[in-house]
Formats: structure tokens, C-alpha cells, sequence
């Protein structure tokens, strides 16, 4: 039975990124400037969060572009029949309860992977203050690989991807570069 149900949430993983996908497509968005293709490992700092509507369009533009997107979640939403699903989907849990920080926890999957693509939204809300969070920049020191960064201009349906920068450990002179 657990075989057969690993099957199904794949299969549906599948579906919902070949939506995500179309409605990416459907839309009209392209693409200015591409994602790394030597790089095996970064984290992609994407800006502005300003609805729900950005992770479809940012997923979309990573599957344009041929990379399947990892993104952090609650350790709770990995439980279940879901869990497969949000693993399958590129999810990372972390789990807040830990000793370790999430910084700490997303670092060590970096290490254990080959290849990890993490999009995080660099103002860390949909309710922005029009400050950034400074977590996608210690995750990539911590894990010691680039940021590459990310912009969606809604108004002209276009996600751009900048060069990718490894941070320095001077955070304000390094995020006037990105």
C-alpha cells in the first residue's frame, strides 16, 4: 500500500507542476537573463512577495528553465500522504523545534545533496515592509554557495535572473550587488 501511494502523490506532483507550468505559460511571463547551467548549487533570492500567485510564477520560470526548484517549508506540512508530495515537490522541512536554526538545517541539506536549487523570497512576506530578510544570504554563506537573484516584474510579465554572486560575509556591501 505505501508503495502504491508514493506512486499517486508522484504522479500528482507531476500534474501540479505541469500546471503550474501552463498557467506560467498561459499568462505570457518570459524569462530575461537564465539560471546558472554550471552551477549544481544555489539559492535563487527572489523579490517582490507580494501574493500567493509568486511561487506559481517563480516555479514556473525554474521549470522554463529546466531546474527543478527546492523550496523550505513547516515540518508539519510534511507529514501524511503529503509528505511525499512536498518532497516530490522540492520541499525542505524544517522543523523550528530543533536545536539547530533553519539556516543550520538548510545548510546540512546542501551538503547531503548533489544538486539543490533554493528559491527563497528575500522579503520573507507577502506583507512586506520593504525591508529584506537577511536568512537567504546566511543560508547561502552557511552552506557556501551562490546567490542567485531573482525579480518578478508583474507589470510586464517578466522574471529576470541575475549573475550569481557568492557572498562575502560583509552583508550590506554584498546586498547592494545583488
Amino acid at each position: 500500500m505505501q508503495h502504491d501511494e508514493i506512486r499517486k502523490v508522484g504522479w500528482l506532483s507531476r500534474i501540479v507542476r505541469r500546471t503550474i507550468l501552463a498557467i506560467y505559460r498561459l499568462r505570457g511571463w518570459k524569462i530575461d537573463g537564465g539560471l546558472p547551467r554550471h552551477l549544481k548549487k544555489y539559492v535563487i533570492a527572489g523579490a517582490p512577495h507580494t501574493s500567493n500567485w509568486d511561487f506559481v510564477f517563480f516555479t514556473g520560470a525554474t521549470h522554463e528553465e529546466g531546474i527543478k526548484p527546492n523550496f523550505m517549508g513547516k515540518h508539519t506540512l510534511f507529514t501524511g500522504i503529503m509528505k511525499n508530495f512536498m518532497l516530490d515537490m522540492g520541499g525542505i522541512p524544517i522543523d523550528r523545534r530543533k536545536s539547530t536554526n533553519a539556516t543550520e538545517q538548510v545548510a546540512a541539506e546542501f551538503a547531503a545533496r548533489d544538486e539543490l536549487a533554493l528559491v527563497i523570497a528575500c522579503e520573507g512576506t507577502r506583507k512586506s515592509d520593504g525591508k529584506w530578510r537577511s536568512g537567504f544570504y546566511h543560508i547561502a554563506r552557511a552552506a557556501n554557495v551562490p546567490i542567485v537573484p531573482a525579480f518578478a516584474d508583474n507589470a510586464n510579465l517578466i522574471v529576470s535572473f541575475g549573475p550569481p554572486m557568492l557572498p562575502t560575509g560583509n552583508y550590506g556591501e554584498d546586498l547592494l550587488k545583488i
